[in-house]
Formats: structure tokens, C-alpha cells, sequence
């Protein structure tokens, strides 16, 4: 099976509150079993004493052409005094500390780790992709060497939810934060061992043609706005449970109670990846654990 690591950088990289009554797990369950078949990037959070608030799903990247935001969306943008994404996008240090965290320790390098045959592949994608060899990234972790495929699978202008909503954000004057720092992203990527990431490298570049047909499969999954289909999908590509664990749901625990604590004083807008909404350890779902009301809104 083909393994995209595009996707999981494009749809979910840019403690769990426990529930002791009964009555609000089943709650819970009965709600979860409502919206499975809701298609929606926008969901609205209430209760536990916070403001009421909305996450939307993202794609990182995507072709101007597919990109679309609706009147809900920019409503509920609107209706918010802050705005939340993975990181605080509007932070200027962000660059400089990708750019240090992305190295591998100990001295490895990509030509270390890759066949002479292998590198040279990598080079001429990155040569065709960016105009530039993988010389200057050899230290980089091989994961992130992807992002620079991106041309690959994105035909004309590329657009940028983040962007867009860090740009409304400065227009509109609203704050911006982030539900983690680039140490904390970084280390998920970093919990994948050199062979693994080495192993989704090569996949992405040996049959770049399959890589740009499943990429195009998940954009279209995104368009449905099915965030249970869309998480299905990423995982289905990169190695399932398992690399969920390591990349996901982690970090989907860990941003409940941080969305419970920015909320509680201010109306806030979350954009995170679309990857990271559905699914049982989705935030949709871990969010109506922990006790929230969280109802779907239509978004077409």
C-alpha cells in the first residue's frame, strides 16, 4: 500500500478531560452516533462553562481552484475575538526554529541513511521540484524533505487556509495563538524512527505518479468535507493505528484542555488539520468526551 506522507503533513501537521457521569458519556455516544454522517469542515463548541466557539478543518495546501470558504465559515471567523491554529502563525521566530528542530541528531545525514541510487532520486525530485538539490537539506529528517514535492501535486496557484486566516486575523485585528509550540510538532514527527520516514520518502519519490493520484483522491475527500472519510484516508496510506498513535492522537488529547482553557474567557476560532476532527480519537469526538456540546454546521 502506498504510503502518502504528504497527506499526514497537509491535513494534520501547520490530557484528555475524563468524564465521570454516566449520563454525559452516553451523551456522548448518542451525539457521536448523530453526526457520523454530517459532512462538515465547521463544528460549533459549547458548555463546560466556556464561550461558545467553532474549529474548522484544514488543509494546509491545496490548488486555488480547489480552495473554497464559505459564508458559515467566515461568520463564525467573524463572531470570535481570537483565533487558535496548531501554531501561533503570527509568532516570527517559527521559521528559525523549523529550521533548527528539522535537523537530524548525531550528525546523520540523508546520504548516510540512502543508497547512492536513492539519494540521486531525491536530488532529481528536488531539482524538478524547487530547482535546488537536497544538498543544502541533507541533515534534514527525511520526512520533511516532502514538503518540497509539493509543486509535484499542485497544479497552478496553491492556497493556504492558515494563511488566509492569518491574514483575516490582521485585518480584523484579532489575536492569534497556538495549541502547540514548533518543539512539540516537531518531536511528533520526530517519534517516527529514520527508517520509517526513510521508507515513506522513497515511496513518494520511486512512483511519484501514484503519489500525485492519492493526493488528488484526498483533495477530493477534503471537498466533501467528510472528516471521518478523510481521516480513513490518511490513515489508510500511512500505516494505520500505529502511525496514528505516534502522529495524531497525541496531540489531539493534549489540545482539549487547552481549547477549553482559551475559551473559557473569549469566543475563539480553531483552524487545526482536517486530519485531526474525526475519527474515535478525533477532536470532535474527544471534545464531546470531555463533556462539551459540539454541533455540526452546515458549510456548503
Amino acid at each position: 500500500m502506498k504510503k502518502l506522507s504528504i497527506a499526514f503533513m497537509l491535513t494534520t501537521l501547520v490530557g484528555l478531560l475524563m468524564v465521570s457521569s454516566c449520563k454525559v458519556q452516553k451523551d456522548s455516544e448518542k451525539m457521536t452516533a448523530a453526526i457520523a454522517g454530517t459532512n462538515t469542515l465547521l463544528w460549533k463548541i459549547e458548555g463546560n462553562g466556556i464561550k461558545p466557539s467553532h474549529i474548522y478543518g484544514t488543509i494546509h495546501m491545496i490548488a486555488q481552484d480547489d480552495y473554497f470558504m464559505n459564508k458559515a465559515t467566515e461568520d463564525a471567523f467573524a463572531a470570535a475575538e481570537q483565533v487558535v491554529m496548531e501554531l501561533d502563525m503570527d509568532d516570527a521566530t517559527i521559521q528559525g526554529s523549523m529550521m533548527r528542530l528539522a535537523l537530524m541528531e548525531d550528525g546523520m545525514t540523508l546520504d548516510k541513511l540512502l543508497s547512492e541510487e536513492d539519494f540521486k532520486k531525491v536530488d532529481d525530485l528536488m531539482q524538478e521540484s524547487m530547482g535546488m538539490g537536497v544538498g543544502m537539506f541533507n541533515a534534514w529528517q527525511p520526512m520533511l524533505l516532502t514538503s518540497f514535492f509539493l509543486p509535484q501535486f499542485i497544479e497552478g496557484t496553491p492556497a493556504s487556509y492558515e494563511g488566509s486566516f492569518l491574514e483575516m486575523s490582521k485585518s480584523a485585528n484579532k489575536e492569534i495563538y497556538g495549541l502547540e509550540t514548533v518543539e512539540e510538532q516537531m518531536a511528533a514527527i520526530g517519534s517516527m524512527t529514520m527508517e520509517e520516514q526513510v521508507e515513506m520518502l522513497m515511496e513518494t519519490v520511486n512512483d511519484i505518479d501514484a503519489a500525485k493520484k492519492l493526493f488528488a483522491d484526498m483533495v477530493d475527500v477534503y471537498k466533501k468535507q467528510d472528516i471521518n472519510s478523510l481521516h480513513k484516508f490518511i490513515l489508510e496510506q500511512n500505516g494505520g493505528d500505529l502511525m496514528a498513535e505516534k502522529m495524531i492522537d497525541g496531540r489531539n488529547k493534549d489540545w482539549i484542555p487547552k481549547i477549553g482553557a482559551f475559551s473559557k474567557d473569549k469566543k475563539t476560532f480553531y483552524a487545526v488539520g482536517g486530519g485531526h476532527l474525526g475519527g474515535t480519537n478525533g477532536v470532535i469526538n474527544l471534545l464531546l468526551q470531555a463533556g462539551y456540546k459540539v454541533t455540526p454546521v452546515e458549510n456548503n
